[in-house]
């Protein structure tokens, strides 16, 4: 079962541009990850991943040096790795979406508003499990923000996008304003969220509400006070995960009154 799944992928990467160094990476990575195979790895990590786990079972050590070794024998601009990753994680493979986005963070001093747009590409119709969504949203989105390349509302069409891991990414994202940036404005930002229906954007809303609330309790408090009663109750859940029991009772559905006939 495991090998016709490699051979279906091997058949797969020969179909992709041919004669182009992006099937050459491709195939590069595939006769690595395949030599360097451990089931067991696989087994220990799939339950982490409920969204499914389909990895070669590479240890952290093995995918460094295999993006080293990708880097060093090609010359890649960030077009290139654009490209390069939307065809990585389209095979579904967890060490080849890792390794677009370690190629991505080599090239950290040279983003520029369009890379944002490339970034989003992949959310859009790559990352599919929160291990991916997460590098990116503490390693590199944050570069945007942290560097002045972008400003707050370049996420804003992220809010509403079609894909679940790209609406995560806004609040993930945002985590690395808490300290610095207005408070209010944070909430006013993601308060569209709020009746978002992914669990995955629950999580991620949640634990920025926990986080920013750490640093400013009263407008947080406020703020999931005014939600409570319409989003979904996991984010309240994780958002006042470090409160105290009386404190956490403030944020209780008020329970409709049963109306006797």
């Amino acid at each position: 079962m495991i090998l016709t799944g490699f051979l279906n992928l091997r058949s797969l990467i020969m179909a992709q541009r041919p004669d182009s160094r992006y099937q050459q990476i491709q195939s590069e990575i595939y006769d690595y990850c395949t030599a360097n195979n451990n089931p067991a790895l696989v087994t220990k990590y799939s339950r982490y991943f409920s969204e499914g786990y389909d990895a070669f079972g590479l240890n952290d050590e093995q995918v460094h040096f295999l993006c080293d070794k990708i880097a060093s024998e090609y010359t890649l601009n960030l077009e290139d790795i654009a490209e390069l990753g939307l065809q990585l994680f389209s095979t579904g493979k967890y060490e080849f979406a890792t390794v677009a986005i370690l190629l991505l963070m080599k090239h950290i001093s040279q983003y520029k508003k369009s890379t944002l747009a490339l970034v989003k590409s992949w959310f859009d119709a790559g990352v599919s499990n929160w291990a991916h969504s997460d590098i990116l949203c503490s390693r590199v989105t944050p570069v945007f923000l942290d560097q002045s390349i972008v400003s707050l509302r370049d996420f804003a069409t992220w809010r509403k996008a079609e894909s679940k891991w790209t609406r995560r990414a806004v609040p993930v994202t945002l985590l690395c304003l808490r300290k610095t940036a207005n408070p209010q404005e944070l909430l006013d930002f993601i308060a569209c969220m709020m009746a978002d229906e992914a669990r995955v954007v629950h999580q991620g809303l949640g634990w920025f509400l926990r986080e920013l609330w750490k640093l400013h309790p009263v407008p947080v408090e406020e703020f999931l006070f005014l939600h409570k009663e319409h989003c979904a109750r996991l984010i309240v859940q994780y958002a006042t995960e470090k409160m105290t029991p009386e404190q956490k009772l403030r944020f209780r559905r008020v329970k409709a009154k049963k109306v006797k006939l």
